[in-house]
C-alpha cells in the first residue's frame, strides 16, 4: 500500500485541497486481489487503492491530465495529519475512474502515432511500425494490456525503453497466459489453447464427469424454432451458449455447432439444450486440443468457402462458412446463416464469396456478381474448384461424419498438446 501511495505522489497524480462548494468527493477503498497462474495456483497478492492501468508484462500509470475536475477522499490509514478534512484533486487519470478509458486510449494512440506507428484501419487496437530496413514491429492494445512482436528481437528492447520514458512499466516477459489464452512456444512453432478456461466451463455446468463424444454436433441434426420439446430456462441456456463464444477463437471446430444453438437462445427447448450439452461433452473429449502455428516462410493467402444450401428447415436460409490460411496457418474463420434466401446454389456461392471478401456493404445480388467478377478479371482473386473430400469449409456449414470431421479438423491445424 505504501508503494502504491508513493507511486502516485512521484507521478504528481493528485494534490491536497479543500473541497470546493457544490462538489462531491468520490469515496475510495483498498482492493486486494489474488492472482493465479495457468494451473490455478496463487501467483501473488496485490493491493491497490486505484488500480494502475496494466499492459501485458507492464504496469502503467497514465500521465495524461484530466479535462474534468475530479475529487476523491483520502484513504484510511494514509490521511495527511492535521488535514483530515481535505480531499484530493486528481491531476491525472487513474484506473477504475470512468474517464480513464477515454483518457488512456487518447494518450496511447497519440504516443504510437507520434512515434511512427500506423493504426490498422480494420482493427483499431493494432499498430504497425515499419523501419527503414524493412524490420517491422506489431503492437496490440487490449484495454490496458499491451502485446508486441516483430521480425527483429532487437526492436523489442528499444520499444520497451522508449515506452518507459512515457509510462511507468514493469516487464513480465513472454506471454504465457492472458484472457484465457494459453500460449506455449516451442522450437517447431506456437501452440495456442484454452484448456484452463474449458475446465472452468465444464465445472460450472457440472460436466467434468460427462460421457465423451467425437463431434460437437451429431450428423443429421436439424433444429427448429417450432420444436415441441419441453421449455427450458432461457437464462441458463444463454449462459451455456455464451460460454462457448470465447472458445471459438482457439477451437474453430465447434463454431458451426455453437452458431446453430445460438439461434434458439430466446425460447430454448430440451432438444436445443441437449445439443448444447453435446458441445460440452465434445469439449471434455478434446480439452487438450488447440491451434498449432508452425514456423514457415509461406505467405500465400488462401481461402476455402462453402455453403449448406437452404440448410435451415425453418426459413430455408443457407449457412455459409469460410476459412483463411496464411501459408499453412489458419488466421480467420466464420460460420453464419445468410440474411437472405437464395434461389439457387450459384446465387448462394456468389453471395458467399462476396461476403467473405467484402462483408455486408452491398444490398443487392447484382453488385455482388460484378464485384467479384472485377477482382477475378484483375487477377487479384483466383477461383478454384475443391473436391468435397478436401473442402475444409464444410466443417463450418454442416454436421459431418466422425471420420470426415476429424480429417478436416486436422487440416485446420488443430492438434493435441505436445503432439508431434
Amino acid at each position: 500500500m505504501e508503494e502504491d501511495i508513493e507511486s502516485k505522489e512521484k507521478n504528481n497524480t493528485r494534490e491536497l485541497i479543500t473541497l470546493p462548494k457544490g462538489h462531491r468527493a468520490i469515496g475510495v477503498k483498498w482492493v486486494y486481489k489474488t492472482k493465479k497462474n495457468i494451473d490455478g495456483d496463487m501467483k501473488d497478492t496485490r493491493n491497490d487503492l486505484w488500480l494502475n492501468a496494466k499492459s501485458k508484462g507492464k504496469a502503467l500509470t497514465i500521465k495524461n491530465y484530466l479535462e474534468e475536475e475530479v475529487y476523491v477522499e483520502q484513504s484510511l490509514g494514509f490521511m495527511v495529519k492535521n488535514h483530515e478534512d481535505k480531499v484530493l484533486r486528481l491531476r491525472k487519470a487513474l484506473y477504475r475512474l470512468k474517464q480513464t478509458p477515454r483518457v488512456w486510449n487518447s494518450c496511447v494512440d497519440k504516443y504510437f502515432q507520434d512515434n511512427g506507428f500506423t493504426r490498422c484501419l480494420h482493427e483499431y487496437a493494432l499498430y504497425l511500425k515499419v523501419h527503414f530496413n524493412k524490420d517491422i514491429l506489431l503492437v496490440c492494445l487490449y484495454v490496458d494490456d499491451i502485446f508486441f512482436t516483430g521480425n527483429n528481437p532487437s526492436l523489442f528492447e528499444d520499444f520497451k525503453k522508449d515506452m518507459s520514458h512515457e509510462f511507468v512499466m514493469t516487464n513480465v516477459g513472454l506471454m504465457l497466459y492472458c484472457l484465457g489464452l494459453e500460449v506455449n512456444k516451442m522450437e517447431e512453432g506456437i501452440f495456442i489453447s484454452q484448456e484452463s478456461y474449458t475446465n472452468e466451463i465444464l465445472k460450472k455446468f457440472n460436466m467434468l464427469d460427462c460421457n465423451l463424444v467425437n463431434t460437437p454436433i451429431e450428423r443429421g441434426t436439424k433444429l427448429s424454432k417450432l420444436d415441441n420439446g419441453e421449455k427450458v430456462d432461457s437464462t441458463f441456456f444463454k449462459s451455456v451458449v455464451g460460454s462457448f463464444r470465447c472458445l471459438t477463437c482457439t477451437i474453430p471446430d465447434i463454431l458451426f455447432a455453437v452458431g446453430v444453438v445460438s439461434r434458439f437462445i430466446e425460447a430454448p427447448t430440451s432438444t436445443h439444450l441437449k445439443v448444447a450439452r453435446r458441445i460440452l461433452r465434445y469439449l471434455k473429449c478434446t480439452i487438450d486440443f488447440g491451434l498449432f502455428y508452425s514456423s514457415s516462410s509461406d505467405f500465400n493467402l488462401m481461402e476455402h468457402c462453402d455453403n449448406d444450401y437452404t440448410g435451415d428447415i425453418y426459413d430455408r436460409k443457407s449457412t455459409i462458412g469460410f476459412v483463411f490460411f496464411l501459408g499453412d496457418s489458419v488466421i480467420s474463420w466464420s460460420s453464419k446463416k445468410q440474411s437472405i434466401v437464395t434461389l439457387s446454389t450459384c446465387e448462394a456461392e456468389y453471395a458467399l464469396v462476396k461476403k467473405s471478401v467484402y462483408h455486408d456493404r452491398s444490398k443487392h445480388m447484382d453488385p455482388r456478381y460484378h464485384f467479384i467478377r472485377e477482382y477475378i478479371a484483375k487477377k487479384e482473386v483466383e477461383l478454384k474448384y475443391v473436391k468435397s473430400h478436401d473442402q475444409i469449409a464444410d466443417i463450418f456449414t454442416k454436421p459431418l461424419k466422425v471420420e470426415d470431421f476429424q480429417r478436416l479438423r486436422s487440416n485446420l491445424g488443430m492438434k493435441k498438446k505436445n503432439q508431434n
